[in-house]
């Protein structure tokens, strides 16, 4: 029956009487990336859990050492030990009807946080989703930097990481900088319209700031972030060209908006 802990699904603990343990150092929340790839595990294995010593909790332990390396957020090779992945696993299942419906009793799983709760909601009607964006995490890791130059890279223009996570945000903010795809979108749009202005509003920075705004419009990258390779080059047609406003609008909050969205919120708006 599940929710019966057999043996090997023991976790160890220190001795709190060990005068000569040194004091654990408490590990980061674990981020929305992190329980991304725990919550596809879980319902790849949702009836039936694996041990904390089995090699898919390894290999999970494994990656998300090195996603936390690539956030900027866990620097050794236990930053997620297989005993912490396997617990957070046990924590989603305060969440699951069927398991709760079979008599399971979540008991001292409820000691999570609530993003667990959040993903849960998320993405518990589209396992499809998560799959694949749980796969663009795990593709996506070993290509993104990390320690100082992750932290270094800055926040400016997204308010709120997308529901993908902190690594995709990432990856999507550096397209959006990548100087030459944007200058090339900027002049593609010179070519046709003769103007640059924002694809939603219409603003357009010249014609409010004179010479002052003349060449001047922020690169927002439209693709969804989970179809997003690392190594992948960015075409015109996944760029629009955006107003300060509309694309701080787009990041304001979570789920992140598509242009054609933001838009719609303007025409109701206005009547």
């Amino acid at each position: 029956m599940q929710g019966v802990f057999s043996p090997e699904h023991t976790v160890k603990r220190e001795d709190p009487m060990d005068e000569s343990a040194a004091p654990a150092k408490r590990n980061p929340n674990w981020s929305r990336d992190e329980l991304i790839l725990a919550f596809d595990l879980y319902l790849k294995f949702r009836k039936s859990l694996p041990a904390h010593d089995s090699p898919v909790i390894r290999e999970l332990s494994t990656h998300l050492n090195q996603l936390g390396k690539s956030l900027g957020q866990g620097d050794t090779d236990t930053y997620r030990n297989t005993n912490g992945v396997y617990m957070k696993l046990m924590n989603f299942r305060r969440f699951d009807p069927e398991y709760l419906a079979e008599g399971g009793s979540p008991g001292g799983l409820t000691r999570g946080n609530k993003e667990e709760g959040v993903i849960w909601s998320e993405f518990i009607g589209n396992p499809e989703r998560l799959a694949q964006v749980a796969s663009a995490i795990r593709t996506s890791t070993q290509a993104m930097p990390s320690g100082k130059e992750a932290e270094d890279s800055g926040d400016e223009g997204l308010e709120v990481d997308a529901e993908e996570g902190r690594l995709l945000t990432r990856l999507h903010k550096t397209r959006e900088r990548n100087r030459s795809i944007v200058r090339r979108k900027k002049q593609d749009a010179l070519d046709q319209f003769g103007r640059l202005q924002c694809v939603v509003c219409g603003f357009d920075f010249e014609d409010a700031y004179g010479l002052r705004g003349r060449g001047f419009v922020e690169c927002h990258h439209t693709r969804p972030l989970h179809t997003l390779a690392a190594n992948e080059r960015t075409k015109l047609v996944d760029l629009a060209l955006l107003c300060s406003n509309c694309h701080r609008m787009i990041h304001a909050s979570r789920p992140w908006l598509t242009t054609e969205q933001l838009g719609e919120i303007r025409s109701a708006k206005a009547h």
